[in-house]
C-alpha cells in the first residue's frame, strides 16, 4: 500500500481502539459490550493488516501474544463467575458493596455512572479481550494463507 494508506492506518488504529475499548467499558449502560467491543478492536488489527507488508505485520503482531490474551480473558471470565461461588454461579457479589464497580443504583434513570453495575464491567473486559485475541488470530491466520497463495502464483 501507499504512503498515505500506511499513515491513515496508523493514525486511525489508536481511534480504533480507543473506541473499542469505550464500548467495552460502556457495555452495561448502552448497546453494546465485550464481544462488541473486541470486534471493534480486532477491526483495528485488519485494518494495520490490510495497511503493511506481510513481514512488517509479523513482526508487529505476534499470535503468541493474541492467544495469550485470549487464554487471559477466558481465565478473567471464569473467575469472575466463580468469584460469587458462595451464593451462585456468576453471583453479582460487587453491587452495591461500595467497592470497585459498587456504588448503590439510584432509581429512575441512570445517568450513565459506570461504577454501579457491579462484576458486569469485569466481565465485559474479560470477553472484550477474548474476542480480541481470538478474531486477531483468525485474522492472522487469513494473512499468513493470502501470503501463501501469493507466493504460489508468483
Amino acid at each position: 500500500m501507499s504512503k498515505i494508506v500506511r499513515t491513515q492506518a496508523s493514525f486511525l488504529y489508536t481511534f480504533v481502539l480507543i473506541f473499542g475499548f469505550y464500548i467495552v467499558a460502556h457495555g452495561h449502560l448502552t448497546p453494546g459490550g465485550g464481544f462488541q467491543g473486541g470486534a471493534v478492536i480486532a477491526t483495528g488489527i485488519a485494518l494495520v493488516v490490510v495497511a503493511y507488508k506481510f513481514d512488517e505485520i509479523k513482526r508487529r503482531i505476534k499470535k503468541t501474544s493474541l492467544t495469550a490474551a485470549e487464554g487471559i480473558g477466558l481465565l478473567s471470565f471464569i473467575i469472575a463467575g466463580i468469584s460469587g461461588i458462595g451464593v451462585s454461579f456468576f453471583y453479582n457479589w460487587l453491587a452495591n458493596s461500595g467497592l470497585l464497580f459498587g456504588e448503590s443504583v439510584t432509581y429512575g434513570i441512570n445517568p450513565g455512572y459506570l461504577n454501579t453495575a457491579g462484576t458486569l464491567p469485569i466481565m465485559n473486559l474479560a470477553v472484550g479481550i477474548e474476542v480480541l485475541g481470538g478474531l486477531g488470530v483468525i485474522v492472522l491466520y487469513m494473512l499468513h494463507f493470502v501470503k501463501g497463495g501469493e507466493r504460489n502464483a508468483a
